[in-house]
């Protein structure tokens, strides 16, 4: 077993990587910039050393600092939580060749899912479905229009590298190729430093269902069922959930080897995520491959609580070479997880971050309800670097159980300092579409604004005052988020004004 872990990370993946590493016996060394000196994974590590000044260059995205963060502190291994360098062959390959453990895939499988293009080829051979479309050698703007008249409009124009939807353009008629390719391309090279460009069928409302796969070194591969992603917002995730509506039991089986298969073609290890967007609903949905996560999902706790594992602890056992703890037949689905990510951000000024202190901060408890978080009262939400706040995950037996169960547990988030999502997420979460399942991955893209619309009204100045004046003494971040979580609920007193 891995003797004592480095997490190259911060916020609340790093305080739920060092929580399953004190469960398991394992030492943890957490690594912070400047502006994360008195964060609480810091904290909550048994060391800490420091990268460097605040921007993530010099920090978090430092290689070279990382590693010798792992030698001199005798760390035998390293988790790269997601984001930063967590999906970089670089950086799992040069931990390779220094002798220290990366928990996660090994390069070679990074390098191969990393290229969209090369993934889909790889897809192909395995017999996993994929989006009709071409990736031509010849990469001028005639031979990508020829390949999009061969697909048939309408046509998506995406990078090869990369995600997040950046560079990818929707071309619906041919006099549009020429600058829908030169804005990709652009786009492209400035945020990834490759041009390469494909060309696939436009998939019209389409929902985002994607498949937990885990992998060992002794050749075993299983599926840990779906999590259905289609409320987005400019191909970010909003809330996820499972098992998803759109799935029988027949389709979830038929994706759930489809992912397997990818991950075996990969010559994957440890946690993935096989991402597919999927065509109509029930057995006869088409559903094609998109992509794959070649680490661990911010959305990872909705499988957790679903299927009763804990992904963190079998990652750390898999990469100390033991073999998977479960097998595809002790794998099973019970009741309905919901994850909402709560931002600071600012849903009526199209949800621009915001950054400041945490003057008040209020986690709500109850069964069937988990809050994910790395910030405590008193803390700060710098500029620097993600400004997600915590991840709230709801369980219930059915749901709509779970749905009321969100709502609840989202009024019942004290917030104040900064604005923050949760008016929006209330919202999405009582409109009629989501109680009915009925939501494709461009419900927010094309009525978000009817949705902030219906927003309640933001607190008055006068009751955050008044708030902040009645509540218990501030928490330092240097306090613990137990010792935080007590004290006066001055909400008691507002009525119905949430933050």
């Amino acid at each position: 077993m891995i003797k004592r872990l480095l997490i190259a990370n911060r916020g609340e993946i790093a305080v739920r990587v060092i929580r399953a590493c004190r469960e398991l016996g394992i030492d943890t060394v957490a690594v912070y910039s400047d502006a994360d000196a008195h964060a609480p994974h810091v904290l909550a590590a048994d060391r800490a050393v420091r990268l460097g000044p605040a921007p993530p260059r010099e920090s978090y995205l430092n290689g070279p600092a990382l590693l010798d963060a792992a030698r001199s502190s005798g760390a035998d291994a390293i988790h790269p939580g997601y984001g930063f360098l967590s999906e970089r062959t670089h950086f799992a390959r040069a931990c390779e060749e220094a002798g220290i453990i990366f928990v996660g895939p090994p390069s070679t499988a990074i390098d191969r899912m990393g290229s969209k293009v090369g993934a889909r080829q790889l897809m192909e051979g395995a017999g996993v479905p994929v989006v009709p479309g071409e990736a031509p050698e010849d990469q001028s703007e005639w031979a990508l229009a020829a390949a999009a008249a061969r697909v048939g409009f309408p046509v998506l124009v995406k990078p090869s590298a990369g995600g997040g939807g950046i560079g990818m353009k929707v071309v619906r008629e041919r006099d549009e190729v020429a600058e829908a390719v030169a804005q990709a391309r652009r786009e492209a090279q400035a945020a990834f430093g490759d041009g390469t460009l494909y060309v696939e069928r436009l998939v019209e409302r389409p929902r985002h269902v994607e498949v937990q796969v885990f992998a060992d070194a002794h050749g075993n591969a299983v599926h840990l069922f779906e999590r259905e992603c289609s409320v987005q917002r400019r191909h970010q995730k909003m809330i996820e959930e499972s098992p998803s509506e759109a799935l029988s039991p027949a389709l979830r089986a038929r994706m759930g080897e489809a992912a397997v298969a990818a991950a075996r073609a990969a010559g994957y290890q440890n946690a993935g995520t096989v991402e597919f967007l999927l065509e109509g609903a029930g057995d006869t949905a088409r559903f094609y491959f998109l992509e794959m996560n070649t680490r661990l999902q911010v959305e990872h706790p909705v499988t957790e609580m679903v299927v009763g594992v804990d992904l963190v602890h079998a990652q750390l056992r898999v990469a100390s070479g033991e073999p998977l703890p479960w097998s595809q037949a002790s794998l099973a689905q019970r009741g309905h997880a919901i994850e909402c990510r709560v931002y600071a951000e600012d849903p009526g000024q199209g949800f621009l971050p915001q950054a400041g202190p945490l003057l008040l901060y209020r986690e709500p408890r109850g069964p069937g309800i988990r809050v994910d978080s790395g910030v405590v009262e008193g803390g700060e939400i710098t500029v620097h670097y993600d400004p997600m706040i915590a991840k709230l995950i709801v369980w219930g037996e059915t749901r709509e159980a779970t749905r009321r169960r969100a709502v609840e547990a989202l009024r019942e988030c004290y917030i104040l300092g900064v604005r923050t999502n949760i008016p929006f997420l209330l919202t999405l979460l009582e409109h009629p579409r989501f109680i009915e399942g009925a939501i494709d991955t461009g419900f927010l893209d094309r009525e978000g604004d009817a949705v902030r619309a219906l927003m309640p009204a933001d607190i008055p100045p006068a009751a955050l005052a008044a708030a902040a004046a009645h509540a218990a003494p501030r928490a330092t971040a240097t306090t613990t988020r137990r010792e935080s979580a007590g004290g006066i609920d001055p909400f008691h007193s507002l009525g119905g004004w949430r933050g």
